[in-house]
């Protein structure tokens, strides 16, 4: 089968598959210039209201295809880098799914998610200093971001496996789930954010990653959009709220 990234959308969740079994799903140069108009058509679709990122069978993503580093390691890193930061730009709540191996540019994507969700027995790792390369400097801020000082430097140094226990541990996952109710725990609490105010998670999300000069753009399509109104009277009259803000009408 050839490598690709097939999606589907289902009840206001986009569900984008790494999809490379012959090689534990590694990303080819072609799948990571695939990613970024992927997520710039599921950015447009008004249907999305979140996105699952996950692996093909039993492994995540065990990271870059190795083989194409042999041309043009930089070239390669960066198609990586790009695919990586449109996905943290990507204005929808974002969810990766793992089982499996979680190792290099896997690792680069599922940081790149707002959240993330494992299957017990999933390994992580992040191996540049195996291969005599440097991690880009945007890719260990973000890890950084999640796991601290002491133990992004213990993965980039070592380039060891750390198993979920420790992933768990040190913020690198936000939940474990027991064998075979990772997708059943991925689907209702991606129901849970496809149903909420996407207003209220796109500027959280802004302001979360560090964005500070958007303040008064957010007041302004709040004001604008009528979620508010809704929210409140769907709560008042005790009814599930009816949402209809959307990135790709937001101007």
């Amino acid at each position: 089968m050839e490598p690709q990234l097939p999606h589907s959308v289902t009840d206001g969740v986009a569900t984008v598959v790494i999809s490379h079994p012959a090689k534990r799903n590694a990303m080819t140069a072609g799948m990571w210039r695939a990613l970024p108009p992927l997520l710039d058509e599921l950015t447009r679709d008004a249907d999305v209201h979140a996105l699952v990122l996950t692996g093909a069978g039993d492994t995540f993503c065990a990271g870059a295809d190795i083989s194409t580093l042999r041309g043009s390691p930089d070239e390669a890193q960066g198609l990586a880098v790009h695919a990586e930061e449109a996905l943290a730009a990507f204005p929808k709540p974002t969810l990766a799914a793992i089982r499996g191996y979680c190792v290099g540019g896997g690792s680069q994507l599922a940081a790149a998610c707002d959240l993330r969700f494992a299957e017990e027995g999933a390994l992580f790792g992040v191996p540049p200093a195996k291969l005599g390369l440097v991690y880009p400097s945007s890719s260990t801020r973000r890890l950084m971001s999640l796991v601290g000082p002491a133990t992004a430097k213990y993965l980039l140094f070592s380039g060891e496996l750390i198993d979920t226990e420790r992933a768990l541990r040190t913020g690198l996952v936000d939940e474990v789930l027991p064998g075979r109710e990772l997708d059943k725990r991925v689907g209702e609490f991606t129901r849970v954010l496809a149903g909420r105010s996407l207003l209220t998670q796109a500027a959280a999300k802004e302001f979360a990653n560090g964005r500070t000069d958007r303040d008064a753009y957010w007041t302004e399509r709040a004001r604008g959009s009528g979620d508010t109104a809704e929210g409140v009277a769907a709560f008042l009259e005790r009814r599930p709220p009816r949402f209809t803000w959307s990135v790709s009408t937001s101007g």
